[in-house]
């Protein structure tokens, strides 16, 4: 009988978000010492939670897509999961030509499977239903490498499929422009079945499986999503108290430098650094930052370029609380969406309490408005009434809600969503190359793989696997627990 190796080694994370808060979990037990750095005064990162209108509502991610297993086995894992709670409705609407329309159901990520399903919205207009047609009879389509999705799904149905119903999907997820997203980085599982198919259409229909037969009761399908009853902005606390690693935050990290056994992470100010040793890093932060960090790094300048070309779109959350009298009845469905085409401030709204009905009693609805686009951070720069304003009066020209908001809150994420731009599985191999040869030095986070929660949790994990196995390759000895080295030694 084996038995498993005594953990050894001491392994520093950058970063308290939540893919180096679930890093931290997974090397529970591997690593003798773990400890988290975290440059802002909390943990989190994007996870958030605050009351409005007495209400305590995600300001950041408030959803886990239940279809990964990724985040929910980390829920479970970390003993919440009887805290999971679900939908009462995911049918959203897009907001397309002065009328509130409902998503087609035959759909993947905006890319329409079904036309007949797609003309009874309404969101495409006539001319631009008679082009998106046109795939059945056109050639297939020869891609040489990355494209942009617009370019993609483009040439097959024409513009206005793209900024009616492409767009508001990808920009609601990743606040970012078709014509610079790229197609396989975002629509990868629709660009693999476009190569078996001529017509786009049929592709994504493959995707989709048969379409129901009317005359049929549809089959129970296990929910999309889920969050936790308390918000997902409730998860980082006890995640951290779990992994039971050494948790510091006001802890920026300045330089991270080679040893001859291992790493030096400079923190803290230059006037007073302090210097502290690992046998391996994980860096948790968005692109740019670990980036900066690999610079001056030998041999990890392929990556920290890469990182570098990595863009990042800004975004807020204006969150509108009201009684449930100023609505003329329950909003339908969980919200909107907002084509980038009509001008608008609000790009989607979440009807909160009613996609989640164990926030109320029903006395009161929350509503949830997301603004910014990737270029468009001037209208992060407005003052919070002015943003309150503004949302307010294009959820009452959406939906007819009546009066002011009875409370209201404005959290702005400067720099939250990484664009995975034409080329960005390119810019990702490259990156985990460079990575890869440099001993105990792990990546993870939103920059690589998906923006989601649980595709973070999915890149936690395969930075845990990777440091522990050098870990255990190198067998490296014990440091003592909490001690440092000062710059200078």
């Amino acid at each position: 009988m084996t038995t498993a190796p005594e953990p050894s080694g001491r392994v520093v994370i950058v970063g308290g978000g939540i893919a180096g808060l679930a890093a931290a979990l997974f090397l529970r037990g591997r690593a003798a010492e773990v400890i988290v750095l975290e440059g802002a005064p909390r943990l989190g990162g994007k996870l958030a939670v605050s009351e409005v209108g007495g209400i305590a509502v995600d300001a950041g991610a408030e959803a886990l897509l239940a279809r990964r297993p990724e985040a929910v086995d980390l829920v479970t894992e970390v003993g919440l999961a009887g805290h999971l709670v679900y939908p009462g409705t995911t049918a959203a609407s897009i907001w397309s030509r002065g009328e509130l329309r409902p998503l087609p159901r035959r759909q993947y990520m905006g890319v329409p499977g079904d036309f007949d399903d797609l003309e009874r919205t309404g969101i495409v207009s006539p001319d631009g239903m008679a082009r998106a047609r046109q795939d059945a009879a056109l050639p297939a389509t020869a891609w040489d490498g990355d494209v942009s999705v617009a370019e993609f799904v483009g040439a097959r149905f024409g513009p206005e499929v793209v900024d009616r119903l492409v767009e508001p999907l990808l920009g609601g997820v990743y606040a970012g422009r078709p014509d610079l997203l790229s197609a396989r980085a975002t629509l990868g599982s629709v660009v693999a079945a476009a190569g078996a198919h001529a017509s786009l259409a049929r592709a994504v229909a493959s995707l989709l499986g048969p379409a129901p037969d009317p005359a049929v009761p549809p089959a129970p399908r296990p929910p999309v999503f889920t969050t936790l009853d308390g918000g997902l902005g409730s998860l980082p606390g006890p995640l951290a108290a779990a992994s039971g690693a050494v948790i510091r935050t006001g802890a920026t990290v300045r330089e991270l430098a080679r040893t001859a056994t291992g790493w030096r992470l400079t923190v803290g100010p230059a006037s007073a650094p302090e210097a502290i040793d690992a046998d391996a890093v994980i860096l948790a932060l968005p692109a740019r930052p670990a980036g900066r960090l690999l610079a001056s790094v030998p041999g990890a300048a392929p990556a920290a370029t890469a990182l570098a070309e990595i863009e990042y779109a800004s975004m807020g959350v204006v969150t509108l609380a009201y009684p449930a009298s100023a609505f003329a009845s329950v909003p339908d469905g969980s919200g909107y969406l907002v084509p980038a085409v009509d001008g608008r401030t609000v790009k989607a709204a979440t009807y909160s309490t009613v996609k989640w009905p164990h926030l109320t009693d029903g006395a009161m609805h929350v509503v949830r408005c997301s603004v910014g686009r990737f270029g468009e951070e001037a209208v992060l720069q407005r003052d919070d009434a002015d943003l309150v304003a503004l949302a307010a009066a294009e959820l009452s020209e959406a939906t007819g809600v009546s009066g002011a908001p009875v409370d209201a809150r404005v959290t702005r994420w400067g720099g939250g969503l990484p664009q995975y731009t034409v080329g960005h599985l390119d810019r990702v191999r490259r990156i985990r190359e460079t990575v890869a040869v440099l001993p105990g030095l792990a990546v993870c986070g939103a920059a690589y793989d998906g923006i989601g929660v649980p595709a973070c949790v999915g890149t936690a994990r395969l930075a845990a696997d990777q440091v522990s196995a050098w870990l255990g390759e190198h067998r490296v000895g014990e440091r003592e627990p909490g001690t440092v080295a000062h710059a200078g030694e």
